[in-house]
């Protein structure tokens, strides 16, 4: 096999042509600024044209079902392996999705339960052990009424696939008459219609009894043969009252109890098999919030209160607010006119969960109901006495009602969810928590922490049979929450839902996934896997690469850290700038030639060049914004006073509770308290916010997709092409042809190409190959008409603009003050390498997060705005932050306050004021370790963030 890959002629994006030499097997960082073409060498053209090349290999059939591949613009790949990409993306917004269902580690969990777990009775606690035939007989006599009839029935077959024609045809040649299949009885000389894909249930009809005292013999007869031909279970109907389950191997003699064969689908909580009935595995359920309908101000009468805005309760002439004013007077307060704060706690209960065995006088009339001699209308009435059914009950019982999915979806913003009151959020059946090792089930011991699991098992003590049974299985499962500490995520839980992990978290867990694997000869291609960690964690990372690289396989990385540059085998630096202006290497080596390379990498690396400290720190003014009993997640009911108007960082380990309190409390809190006619968003647990009164808007910039299609573009994002559709209508030419603003839009039937329909291309379908993009043949991938293309602006049509980067465009429309100024924005937040007309859906995480800095910075501030940013530097090199950082100065010197998560030293060391908190992660953080200016923490010991920060700043010291 090759030593290397080799690349020639690569082409995709902005490379421009380049020659690639990789070295295999080694741990190669692909680096340079932004747009620089990182990505487009490492996943559009090696990673691409790996994954295309093992899919052509599939047969024509195989490949129907697979999405298309297009072949990167390059001419030839030597010494390629099979790629695996592990980017920078949600895992799942699944809510079944957990951290355990993603690693596999919860697999592994219920083969541990299913083989060692010891069942316990669901209501007394007690160990659970088998029931003797004996036993089993005396509990059915005991348990039914005399005269009561029930049916003894044998499952044969439990929730497995198949047609068991061989199986009917036997029973009905041992004497049985009668089966059960899947609820419906069938007697076994007809046809039974079962589909060999879908799971059935088959219960034998054994015997039909009446319970009378002479009937014991029978009785013993008849489990007797149902133990034998059902594998030792027996399950008996009583006539209009319900199953009971009776098994020889597992029953709790004192409640009557018997579970069924413990196996590993009973620990799953996407099956019925093993679910919590009531939550059907979800482990929470939707429940309307009093709060939320009733709203912040307790000073309002219920008829100002946002239950006007629920579907159904607007109008005040309407059924139930006829109710609720007959229930206020019989209560003796005013819905129009009592505020909330003023009705009795007592009454407002019944009010709001209603008011049970008291009886209520209504009278109700409706209109249009008849006809008069006048108008041809009546009024009709009539009168009941009866309980109030209460607004949340009313609401609930309307919610599971409706058909509307708008309904619903209005509804539910005045619900929270909380956690299933049957399992208490477990997720599974009471049988499945009842059985334990260790004393604790499969769902507390998901709980755990990924460090406190590991001193679970390390301390698990099992006899020797037990050790060779799931011997196997603790490897796995060992070796796999190993992977997750070393890859700074030993503060995880296995329940965690995977919706609520960041990006970063996201990414690290794929890699620790991979390396549970133990996959051989594969290229792998990680995209910043540092997003989200502490310096402090960086070199458990750079362990797990080299670890990856040591199996046998080659380790390619974007990433922009100096630690993980420092400790790679080869680096590849593109540039020399982003764009057009980049897609070159400007070198290529070990780190000892990056170092003495005049290119920004090299000279950032060597120190050459380095972002300094500020000479000037603002100061916290007598503003404060203040969180009062923070408790979302790990935080420690904390209080947390912010300073208004300057520049602040909050720091901390990964898991410390930084986006629970600014994230989840300070921001949805905020913006329910400042936006109260907007839907609401389901904040964290605190008691209070303080000092927002100054605060006209807040801000949220995070890195979620500006567009979702191809149609949506920088330039329609940020506004700049309003102004550049205004100008090319303002045009003699157009003027002339009677063409308005619109005819210049891709997206309007006037403008864009009848073909195409304004995306400027066609969709190909190739049925058993990849379906294939071709250009529009009518309007040569140009997106308009012919017609609005001969309308020019110094020689260039409309299409000619678009494909103009927000450098070039700058230049071009240097003499039209207000787009000057929105196309400047761009520039300025490092993204002037883009295209115009480049689809949204192409750009990164980071990108889309500074596209929305550019559009903020745009608008005419009032000031007292404050900005909230979750790690902004991602997918940045140090040369872009310093870019970034002069756009966040400038948003504070506004007038504004800035708050950044973040872990980038450049960025901490530039902030006016440091919030830190840990001092670990997961149960181990949520307090605030210290807080202060940069200069004022560097020396403090007991704080990571601190630690690392005093080198930073003795660095840039060290430079003036």
């Amino acid at each position: 096999m090759n030593e290397y890959i080799i690349i020639k002629g690569a082409r995709q994006n902005n490379l421009k042509n380049i020659d690639v030499i990789i070295p295999r097997n080694k741990l190669v960082v692909i680096t340079g600024i932004s747009g620089s073409g990182k990505s487009s060498l490492a996943m559009d053209t090696l990673y691409a044209e790996g994954q295309r090349r093992f899919l052509e290999s599939l047969s024509s059939y195989a490949r129907q079902f697979l999405g298309e591949m297009d072949k990167p613009d390059v001419d030839s790949i030597e010494g390629l392996s099979p790629a695996i990409a592990i980017e920078q993306k949600p895992l799942s917004k699944n809510p079944r999705s957990t951290v355990g269902t993603v690693t596999e580690i919860y697999d592994y969990y219920r083969l541990l339960f299913a083989n060692i777990g010891i069942p316990h009775c669901p209501n007394c606690g007690k160990e659970i052990k088998p029931q003797t035939p004996q036993q089993i007989i005396q509990q059915i006599l005991e348990g039914i009424k005399e005269n009561q009839k029930f049916v003894i029935k044998a499952p044969v077959i439990r929730d497995r696939k198949g047609e068991y024609k061989d199986l009917l045809n036997d029973l009905k040649k041992q004497g049985y008459v009668r089966v059960e299949v899947d609820g419906i009885q069938y007697t076994l000389d007809e046809e039974i219609p079962m589909d060999k894909n879908v799971k059935h249930n088959i219960n034998v009809i054994v015997d039909r009894l009446v319970m009378k005292d002479n009937i014991k013999t029978r009785l013993a007869d008849s489990i007797e043969n149902t133990l034998n031909l059902a594998d030792g279970i027996v399950v008996v109907e009583v006539l209009d009252i319900g199953e009971q389950i009776y098994s020889e191997h597992l029953a709790c003699i004192d409640c009557g109890i018997s579970f069924p064969p413990i196996d590993h689908k009973m620990f799953s909580f996407n099956i019925p098999h093993g679910s919590c009935k009531s939550c059907s595995g979800l482990g929470t359920v939707m429940e309307f919030d009093y709060s939320l309908v009733l709203g912040n101000d307790l000073d309002l009468p219920l008829q100002d209160t946002p239950i006007r805005n629920i579907p159904g309760f607007g109008s005040l002439t309407g059924y139930f607010w006829q109710s609720l004013n007959q229930v206020a007077k019989h209560y003796k307060f005013d819905t129009h006119k009592t505020a909330i704060s003023n009705i009795d706690p007592k009454k407002l209960h019944k009010v709001l969960f209603g008011t049970e065995e008291e009886a209520i006088e209504f009278h109700f009339e409706s209109e249009n109901n008849g006809f008069n001699n006048q108008r041809g209308e009546i009024k009709s009435s009539y009168h009941v006495v009866r309980p109030f059914e209460g607004i949340i009950p009313m609401l609930h019982r309307r919610y599971m009602e409706t058909r509307s999915e708008w309904a619903r979806d209005t509804y539910e913003t005045f619900m929270n969810q909380i956690n299933c009151p049957q399992c208490k959020g477990q997720r599974l059946k009471p049988e499945s928590l009842s059985v334990l090792v260790n004393d604790l089930n499969i769902s507390q011991l998901s709980d755990l922490s990924v460090k406190d699991s590991l001193d679970f098992f390390k301390d698990l003590l099992l006899n020797e049979q037990q050790k060779t049974i799931v011997k196997d299985v603790l490897k796995e499962i060992l070796d796999r929450l190993s992977f997750l500490k070393n890859v700074g995520l030993d503060y995880i839980s296995l329940s965690r839902r995977s919706h609520t992990l960041s990006v970063g978290e996201a990414e690290r867990i794929r890699l620790a996934t991979q390396l549970g694997s133990s996959l051989v000869g594969v290229l792998y291609v990680l995209d910043e896997p540092s997003v989200g960690l502490h310096q402090r964690d960086i070199s458990q990372l750079i362990e797990m690469l080299k670890k990856l690289r040591d199996m046998g396989n080659t380790v390619i990385v974007v990433e922009h850290d100096d630690e993980i540059m420092r400790n790679a085998d080869h680096i590849i630096d593109l540039g020399p700038l982003a764009g057009e202006n980049g897609g070159e290497i400007v070198a290529e080596g070990p780190l000892k030639t990056i170092l003495e390379a005049e290119t920004l990498t090299g000279k950032y690396l060597s120190g050459k060049k380095k972002i300094e400290v500020p000479k000037n720190r603002r100061e916290p003014n007598k503003d404060f914004l203040e969180i009062i009993g923070a408790r979302e997640n790990n935080l420690k009911n904390i209080k947390v006073k912010i300073p208004l108007g300057i520049f602040a960082c909050i720091t901390g380990v990964s898991g410390a509770g930084k986006t629970s309190l600014i994230i989840d409390c300070l921001y949805k809190g905020l913006h329910n308290l400042i936006n109260t006619r907007s839907s609401r968003l389901n904040s964290g647990d605190f008691d209070k916010i303080k000092g927002y009164e100054s605060i006209d808007k807040i801000i949220n910039i995070d890195q979620s997709p500006i567009g979702r299609t191809p149609r949506s573009v920088p330039a329609t994002y940020t506004k700049a092409l309003d102004y550049i559709r205004d100008l090319f209508a303002k045009l003699e030419e157009s003027r002339e042809r009677g063409y308005k603003k619109g005819r210049f839009s891709f997206n309007t039937n006037a403008g864009h190409c009848k073909k195409c329909k304004g995306t400027g291309y066609i969709l190909k379908e190739m049925y058993f190959l990849p379906d294939v993009y071709i250009r529009c043949d009518l309007c040569r991938g140009l997106r308009y008409n012919a017609e609005t293309l001969e309308v020019r602006y110094k020689g260039n049509t409309i299409s000619d603009v678009l494909k103009m980067t927000f450098h070039q465009a700058l230049e071009f429309f240097d003499s039209i003050p207000n787009l000057k100024q929105t196309l400047k924005t761009v520039v300025d937040v490092g993204l002037g390498y883009l295209q115009l007309g480049q689809s949204s859906t192409t750009l990164s995480g980071g990108e889309s997060q500074r596209l929305k800095i550019a559009r903020e910075l745009r608008k005419m501030s009032t000031g007292n705005t404050l900005y909230i940013l979750d790690e902004p530097t991602v997918g940045l090199h140090a040369h872009d932050i310093k870019f970034l950082l002069k756009v966040l100065h400038k948003l504070v010197d506004k007038g504004n306050t800035v708050i950044v998560i973040e872990h980038n030293m450049d960025v901490i060391k530039s902030s006016d004021y440091i919030i830190d908190l840990g001092p670990e992660g997961g149960e181990e953080g949520g307090s605030i370790v210290i807080e202060g200016k940069p200069e004022s923490i560097i020396g403090f010991k007991e704080s990571y963030t601190a630690t690392y920060l005093a080198k930073y700043m003795n660095n840039s010291s060290k430079s003036k």
